[in-house]
């Protein structure tokens, strides 16, 4: 009896080492593919309808589409599309999408846009962010960070630096990476887990001063001067929440 426990546990081990391989190189769902698209003015109801059906058609679990309207910012009065999170090996194995797939985008919602749309893939930065990565918020605030050329590390200490003032105020912000998506750099996503109010001026202290009570002295004064040596290029924008034209 001793005898074929033992080998039972000897099969068992040898089965796990087999495994081992496919635990080293199975990919964390970190990657979000994101795509921008414009309604013509005279057909934003048109573009909305046919968007909505398309994404509940065609966009069903891992490929799922959450919606968002942006209200502000140089893309103002566009829609952002998320799929996600996935990894570039599902990505790589997905393959080409059907040809029913692909007519009904393009005979029933890309008549109703205007523009080339915009299209990028965000990675997850988990030790970067205060929240999890689909601790979704209806509303909020992506600021966008354009690295210099050889600053993007620079650019990482900066968000370490804002994390602990984030942490200290109990902000819910999710950090991405532009990956193979233009110039390097992060976004930012701020999630307004209490709406709008928390953007109004007396929500929280000023800045400065909640940045030097996080990393102490005068560090805000420094912060900006390092801000102003690594980033290249910043700007924000609001975005909300579009659940009737999504299919999460």
């Amino acid at each position: 009896m001793r005898k074929i426990f033992i080998t039972a546990v000897v099969q068992a081990n040898f089965f796990l080492l087999l495994l081992l391989p496919l635990f080293g190189t199975a990919q964390t769902k970190t990657l979000l593919t994101s795509n921008r698209v414009f309604a013509k003015n005279d057909k934003v109801a048109e573009f909305e309808k046919a968007l909505s059906a398309h994404a509940k058609k065609y966009h069903q679990g891992d490929v799922a589409w959450r919606v968002w309207s942006i209200q502000s910012g140089p893309d103002a009065g566009g829609y952002m599309i998320t799929e996600g999170p996935s990894t570039w090996s599902t990505l790589d194995s997905r393959g080409d999408l059907s040809a029913e797939h692909m007519a009904d985008w393009g005979k029933n919602v890309l008549p109703h846009t205007e523009g080339r749309g915009q299209s990028g893939y965000y990675d997850f930065v988990a030790d970067l962010s205060t929240v999890q990565l689909t601790d979704y918020a209806d509303k909020i605030v992506i600021n966008h960070m354009t690295s210099k050329p050889g600053k993007v590390l620079h650019s990482r200490t900066l968000i370490e630096q804002l994390k602990k003032v984030w942490v200290a105020d109990g902000e819910s912000v999710a950090v991405y990476s532009a990956a193979n998506s233009g110039e390097p750099g992060y976004i930012t996503v701020t999630r307004l887990k209490n709406g709008l109010k928390e953007l109004a001026s007396d929500y929280r202290k000023p800045m400065a001063d909640r940045f030097s009570a996080a990393n102490g002295g005068r560090s805000f004064d420094t912060w900006l001067k390092d801000y102003a040596d690594a980033v290249q290029n910043r700007w924000s924008e609001l975005l909300i929440y579009k659940p009737l034209l999504s299919s999460k």
